[in-house]
């Protein structure tokens, strides 16, 4: 998507929302799973075996350099952090949040459940220490609206797995995609 995005910059304004989604909603707070163990058995020993492999390829190609090691935790005070900090910096500040944590997640090896990586993403986003601290402090701080959120893209969009992309609120484009993809919907857009 970004690849495309830069393509029509100058005939495209975009504005990028992150919406909430788990893939496992009943995983527990802090340190969770060991993320591996855990999708080996959400997929299978098999699976994983070939995904993996795959996987590194394909970040590489865009530059993220997955790992697999460490552990995953309930991902929903990420979602509230990602949601306050489009509430107070738009989708800049919201963009370098998410940026943070797919960083500490994907690369670093990080769970997104353990509150510490929730402040330490937060501060290199931006984000004021005083925000983080409400939000660390407060669990209700944003809870009703990521939910409500969550609810309502699962169940208009029908939103099973992640990534889903939903150009101007009527294109949905499940999965990875090549930027040709989005540029065939950039097109329609620009003729619309």
């Amino acid at each position: 998507m970004e690849t495309a995005l830069a393509r029509y910059e100058s005939r495209i304004d975009a504005d990028i929302f992150w919406r909430p989604f788990q893939l496992n909603p009943g995983l527990p707070k802090g340190k969770g799973k060991n993320k591996l163990e855990m999708y080996q058995e959400k997929f299978g020993p098999q699976r994983i075996k070939a995904m993996i492999p795959h996987m590194k390829t394909v970040g590489e190609e865009v530059g993220i350099d997955f790992s697999y090691g460490g552990f995953i935790g309930n991902t929903f005070d990420s979602h509230r952090f990602i949601w306050k900090a489009r509430e107070i910096g738009g989708s800049q500040l919201q963009n370098k949040m998410v940026d943070a944590l797919f960083a500490a997640y994907f690369e670093n090896e990080h769970s997104l459940g353990d509150p510490s990586v929730l402040q330490e993403c937060a501060q290199t986003a931006g984000m004021s220490s005083k925000t983080i601290q409400l939000l660390l402090n407060d669990e209700s701080i944003g809870w009703a609206e990521v939910e409500n959120e969550r609810k309502q893209f699962q169940q208009k969009w029908n939103c099973r797995g992640v990534p889903l992309f939903i150009v101007d609120g009527k294109y949905p484009m499940s999965g990875g995609q090549p930027p040709e993809a989005f540029a065939e919907i950039f097109e329609i857009l620009l003729k619309e």
